[in-house]
């Protein structure tokens, strides 16, 4: 009987589900801070990442043959010895695509409706207005999308409902529904030069670190807004603050860093035009409703024999 490891809790339907699909497989849940190293090592389908349990997984008498992330992003895993040995990954792209769609617009509204200041003042039982023609909006501007995959893709179709003009870019370059204008990932210094907003939603590879630098900063036109829900690397800080400093970037809202936690005295965390969020735009209250589904939908088709249908890994461009 083979063995698989859910590291996030399953309800009795849940269970009952997978039973039903895989009626072979013994269910073990490993979801307390300490994990037994031994379940890990004879896992063959593993639910969540063990990090910290990476020796056990990886084990040369291992049967590991697919795992099941938790996460978008795998930049975490090693990518390197899992190819190596034949191990099948799939991620959680698509899970998050809702709440950080709607943490993009949160940033974007706490700016140009005056919430993000009005917070402040009320803090300190101040009432004051700001001037009639400060306020802006979203409508009529233009919003580049840096990333355009699942996430992307529903900012875009919300996009259109606030009256936004979308671009964006993506490594293949392919069209896709409510964009208006697609770049590949090279079109990045131009693509920017044309937008009034930029979203980076990128994933983290070789070919994206840093990808946002002093060059691609120097193309924004001034006073635009920066919001980075993607990953914090493909930024390099030190450009970004410069281009907050100089007005290049009227307003940043960020919830993904080079270093996390952001640490104490760090500038970011006293500019007027940042607002910072602890890398939580991902998180839900369906969060684990939604992994399951992807996780369900996948093991149909592994006790079938047939090729993994949803989020498959492609190891050479590591997303």
């Amino acid at each position: 009987m083979g063995k698989m490891v859910s590291l996030q809790v399953l309800s009795p339907e849940q269970e009952s589900l997978i039973r039903e699909t895989a009626p072979g497989y013994e269910i073990i849940q490993e979801t307390g801070k300490e994990i037994d190293p031994q379940v890990i090592r004879h896992a063959e389908i593993l639910l969540g990442w063990p990090k910290g349990y990476e020796e056990s997984a990886l084990d040369p008498e291992s049967p590991l043959r697919w795992v099941q992330t938790r996460s978008a992003g795998v930049d975490m895993l090693p990518l390197e010895q899992l190819e190596e040995k034949n191990i099948m990954l799939t991620n959680a792209s698509g899970v998050h695509a809702i709440p950080i769609t709607e943490m993009i617009f949160g940033f974007l509204l706490s700016h140009t409706r005056y919430m993000h200041t009005a917070g402040k003042q009320q803090l300190q039982q101040v009432w004051k207005k700001t001037e009639l023609n400060t306020l802006g909006e979203l409508h009529g501007k233009t919003m580049l999308i840096a990333g355009v995959g699942e996430i992307g893709s529903e900012t875009a179709r919300i996009a259109k409902a606030f009256g936004l003009k979308v671009t964006g870019v993506r490594r293949s370059g392919r069209d896709v529904p409510h964009v208006d204008q697609m770049y590949t990932i090279d079109g990045l210094q131009e693509a920017v030069a044309g937008a009034d907003i930029v979203v980076n939603i990128l994933p983290l590879t070789d070919e994206t670190l840093h990808i946002f630098d002093e060059k691609v900063f120097a193309a924004f036109k001034p006073g635009m807004f920066f919001v980075n829900v993607g990953r914090g690397p493909t930024v390099k800080t030190g450009a970004l603050i410069q281009a907050l400093q100089n007005g290049q970037i009227r307003f940043a809202g960020l919830d993904v860093f080079e270093e996390e936690p952001l640490p104490a005295g760090h500038p970011l965390w006293t500019m007027d035009n940042v607002l910072i969020t602890p890398h939580i735009a991902g998180d839900t209250e369906r969060y684990d409703e939604r992994v399951f589904d992807i996780f369900l939908e996948n093991l149909k088709a592994y006790t079938a024999g047939r090729e993994l249908p949803r989020n498959w890994v492609d190891y050479k461009v590591r997303y």
